[in-house]
Order: structure tokens, then sequence, then C-alpha cells
């Protein structure tokens, strides 16, 4: 399976209907972007069961501002529509590899209790000290 251009339409959609969902926040004037695709064009190739998307920073800044991007390339892995990974720099291949494998073992019971765990600690927490 090949990339797939992601935008503020299909974006949601995207990481919330599918399993395991990889994100490529890039830009046409990024050295290291350019180095980065091909690596994630590859791979998207050897794993066909994950959703290869690709953001164009410039085309997509409302998107980008949302996610909080800061530096590119970035790198995301969604499953089941939960944020795994987020980490800028471009990876070479054994690394993004590594991230893969990673996301594919995860025990996605476990992250869920864990995300609920810390949603509900912080929804006790953010109203505390905020002035409205």
């Amino acid at each position: 399976m090949a990339t797939v251009a992601l935008t503020k339409d299909n974006f949601e959609e995207t990481v919330t209907g599918n399993g395991i969902v990889l994100v490529d926040w890039w830009a046409d004037w990024c050295g290291p972007c350019k180095m980065f695709a091909p690596t994630f064009e590859a791979s998207s190739e050897k794993h066909p069961d994950v959703v290869f998307g690709k953001i164009d920073t410039e085309d997509q800044p409302e998107l980008s501002g949302e996610a909080g991007i800061q530096s590119i390339p970035t790198l995301m892995a969604f499953r089941d529509g939960i944020l795994l990974y987020s980490q800028p720099g471009a990876l070479p291949p054994a690394a993004l590899e590594e991230i893969i494998e990673k996301v594919k073992e995860l025990d996605m019971d476990a992250v869920r209790a864990e995300v609920e765990k810390e949603e509900a600690e912080g929804h006790d927490h953010d109203h505390e000290g905020h002035q409205h």
C-alpha cells in the first residue's frame, strides 16, 4: 500500500478508522523530509496492514497547528485512534521498522486502560487553580 495524502478533511477519519496509522509531517523545502520520504514509502510497501499518511505542513497549516508540530519531519504513530509515538527527525529504515513492530506488539487493552486512567486523573486537576 502506498502512502496517503492526509488533510484536515480526512485526518481524523483516517486515524480513528484504521488500526495502525503512521503519519509523516513534511514540507517541500525540508531537506531531511525529502531524505526520509523514500524510507517511509518503502516501509509502506512492506506493511500493507498499516496506513502510511503524509501531511504537507505548508498545505495544512491548520492541522499542523492543532497537532503542535514544531519541527519536521515529525513521525506520529497511532493505533486504534490513540497517539502512541510522536518524534521529530528523519529515521533510518531500521528505526522505523522498530517503531512499527513495537506498535504492532502493544497490548492495546493495557494502553486504553492507561489512557483512561490518565484522563481521569487529568480531569481532577484541570479545574484546580484555573481562573475563568
